[in-house]
């Protein structure tokens, strides 16, 4: 199963969006969405999981403070991250279970892979990404997404520049 993962878009949807999507079975929205077109444009490239970040409406229901998806035998789970303060891999990874663990809110790409228990046979390994911010250009910080591959109780994430 191929997988978007976008964050931060805060109301923008770049046109090289649709283009680095295509193909993808879902996409997977960790917040801080900015409107409902920006889930309406990206419905018509895949179906939409998201949820809401800080500067999003935790009223909307459209909108889940976190969300749990089943994929292939393993579990994705997604926040914004914004209620752990400034999230890093090792914070969202303290929090939350699951295998796959997606956040936003730094507007920094970051992929991180390790072992839930030293001890633990590989089926364990997790994997947190940060797709970064697809949205307006701030902080000095190239734009991106990312694309992740779940196949044989296997995660496999790029991040793509935009």
């Amino acid at each position: 199963m191929l997988i978007g993962l976008i964050s931060d878009t805060h109301g923008l949807v770049r046109p090289e969006i649709a283009g680095v999507f295509a193909g993808v079975d879902l996409i997977v929205h960790a917040g801080d969405v900015g409107g409902h077109a920006v889930l309406e444009a990206l419905r018509t490239i895949a179906p939409v999981e998201a949820v809401y970040g800080n500067v999003d409406d935790a009223a909307d229901p459209e909108l889940a403070r976190e969300r749990t998806i089943p994929v292939d035998g393993l579990i994705l789970h997604v926040s914004h991250g914004h209620e752990l303060g400034r999230p890093t891999p090792e914070l969202v990874l303290a929090r939350y279970d699951g295998d796959i663990l997606v956040f936003g809110h730094t507007h920094r790409a970051v992929i991180w892979h390790g072992e839930r228990d030293a001890a633990a046979p590989p089926r364990t390994r997790r994997t947190i990404v940060n797709p970064g911010a697809a949205g307006p250009r701030r902080f000095e910080v190239q734009p991106s997404v990312a694309r992740l591959r779940i196949g044989r109780g296997r995660a496999d994430v790029e991040i793509v520049p935009l």
